[in-house]
């Protein structure tokens, strides 16, 4: 078959997906996995990705990360900190907990445990938000403390992902020196990006500074080249720039591309005054479009894809997907709903709505899975059938338990 077939077919699959998800009020990500899952299995779809293919879902994902960094509200996150860490600590320990425990009792494996943990402690932050705006409780004090506990929570699980992968992939040892050197690598990948974040993208002048190796150019004048038609290509190639300068650091290029998308300032957009043009608002949404709804969603069909049905398999580890979700189900609300009651000062409506909206497990969940199975076959088939049935169930949960929370409160 050819690629662009291929291509064709799975943007086709994105297409009744995002239909049918619109429909149905659930987030599309369990739809792409579906629908991959399904074309697959009815031979559709092969079951061996062309190349070509793999390096364009490849390519979707460090899109998503980078859209993910470039819509952060640095000030605001800034603000809510203070109400939200607790959430966030809390709303990531116990799920890593429940996970690492329950994965190290069922096949008795401390990388499978490891990945297996961290993938369930990454919330995602675009599922609660959708559920809570269809709901009309996206401009409460318990979003913005879901927002902003999730962003933390997403920068926590980078971090790990830095630092665990290498573990678990046996580029570096569970040993005081393997430690060190993977601590080494990234103060070393954070200086250097934060040494060519200054040098190229300068705070204090607002990206007017010239930058010697370009001339009289900055970076306001290359974002604003014609009438900014441009500032795609040049957010694009950032992405992947500080993407691969990640994998040269051994680390995954999507840890990259979202730090890439925090270090861009709404002040860089600000050219041509004299329209009245919200560029960032444009190259916002233009990424957006980019990331979740074109390239983006290619990897989250081909990650469905690997999913080939095995009636066997799936009965076998359906016992272990059940007794995981519950574990997760009732400790993230517990854990989440406590920390934003007794920490971040929320009544107690709001800290269940938190405890509700921090059950959804989507982007990062699957990219930690994606590098745990697809790339680098750390843990087992049944591991990776069971997580991704269990993240499949509780991102069911979410939008079901907002409504019923909205049936059940106030709004606040």
């Amino acid at each position: 078959m050819h690629d662009l077939r291929i291509l064709a077919l799975i943007w086709a699959s994105v297409f009744v997906a995002s239909f049918i998800a619109h429909r149905t009020r659930l987030t599309p990500v369990l739809w792409y996995l579906f629908l991959g899952s399904a074309m697959v299995n009815l031979g559709i779809l092969p079951e061996q990705m062309p190349d070509f293919i793999t390096n364009f879902a490849e390519l979707g994902i460090i899109t998503i990360m980078f859209a993910l960094g470039f819509e952060e509200d640095t000030s605001n996150f800034i603000k809510s900190i203070k109400r939200s860490w607790g959430i966030a600590v809390f709303g990531a320990l116990t799920p890593f907990t429940v996970a690492y425990t329950s994965a190290f009792y069922f096949w008795d494996d401390q990388s499978t445990a490891l990945l297996c943990g961290l993938a369930m402690a990454c919330t995602t932050v675009s599922l609660s938000m959708v559920s809570l705006k269809t709901e009309g409780l996206s401009k409460t004090p318990a979003a913005m403390g879901i927002m902003t506990s999730a962003v933390l929570d997403n920068i926590a699980s980078l971090a790990m992902i830095a630092i665990l992968i290498p573990l678990a992939t046996g580029d570096a040892s569970l040993s005081a020196t393997g430690l060190l050197l993977i601590m080494a690598k990234a103060a070393a990948f954070v200086l250097l990006v934060t040494f060519l974040g200054l040098w190229l993208f300068p705070i204090h002048d607002n990206g007017q500074r010239p930058m010697g190796f370009l001339g009289h150019f900055n970076l306001r004048s290359i974002l604003s080249m014609g009438e900014g038609e441009y500032s795609i290509l040049a957010l694009r190639l950032i992405a992947v720039t500080v993407g691969l300068l990640a994998d040269y650091f051994s680390f995954h290029p999507a840890i990259g591309a979202y730090i890439a998308g925090l270090i861009l300032k709404r002040e860089y957009f600000d050219y041509h005054r004299d329209r009245n043009i919200d560029f960032y608002r444009q190259a916002q949404d233009m990424i957006n479009n980019i990331a979740f709804a074109w390239i983006g969603p290619v990897f989250f069909v081909t990650l469905g894809t690997v999913l080939i049905f095995d009636a066997e398999l799936a009965l076998e580890v359906l016992p272990q997907s059940l007794i995981l979700f519950a574990g997760l189900f009732a400790g993230q609300i517990i854990s989440a709903g406590l920390a934003a009651r007794y920490i971040g000062n929320f009544d107690k409506p709001s800290s269940l709505l938190i405890g509700l909206g921090m059950l959804g497990r989507a982007e990062l969940a699957f990219v930690v899975l994606d590098i745990a199975y697809v790339q680098y076959q750390i843990i087992s088939l049944q591991a990776f059938y069971c997580l991704m049935l269990t993240a499949c169930l509780l991102n069911l949960s979410v939008p079901l338990c907002i409504r019923w929370w909205r049936a059940n409160h106030l709004p606040i």
